[in-house]
């Protein structure tokens, strides 16, 4: 039972985040492009590209969301060591490495000339820290995908000894 209410609670949180990523789409992201206009009229096609790479990345951000909430029903079918969650870690890997490359790209080059006229330096090393988040979280199911590959080449080994 303790197991299914960790599940829960995780299920409950990933609700809760696509949840918090869709508002922030559906209303901050217009205000803030609206505000950032109003603020930096000289960088218009700049605040453009940066709204329209930040609507692409909550393409790969509601990828992860959905393959981790398949791995939560994998773990509360009992099939946590499987190779369905190996690919499911592969999948979290390569959408957040993505969705990290969008921003790295598209993101990041585009807050120059608001950080430029607006002298404002420290506003560039803010949108890299926040383009690297995805490369932490990519890493991170990089390395669970190695460890659940161990983990079940052993558990075949073991189901061929017996």
């Amino acid at each position: 039972m303790l197991k299914y209410g960790s599940t829960l609670l995780l299920k409950t949180t990933l609700i809760f985040i696509g949840l918090v990523v869709l508002a922030l789409a559906v209303f901050a992201l217009p205000n803030l492009y609206k505000g950032a206009l109003i603020e930096f009229p000289y960088a218009s096609n700049a605040i453009l590209g940066i709204a329209i790479v930040l609507y692409v990345v909550v393409v790969p951000c509601f990828f992860v969301l959905l393959q981790s909430w398949k791995l939560l029903v994998l773990i509360d079918q009992n099939k946590g060591f499987s190779q369905s969650s190996i690919t499911a870690f592969g999948r979290i890997k390569y959408a957040a490495l993505i969705g990290g490359l969008l921003l790295m790209i598209g993101f990041v080059p585009l807050l120059y000339p608001i950080a430029e006229e607006d002298d404002a330096p420290g506003l560039l090393i803010y949108g890299f820290l926040f383009a690297c988040i995805p490369f932490v979280v990519s890493v991170f199911a990089a390395v669970l995908e190695k460890l659940f590959q161990n983990a079940v080449d052993m558990k075949s080994e073991n189901d061929l000894t017996v």
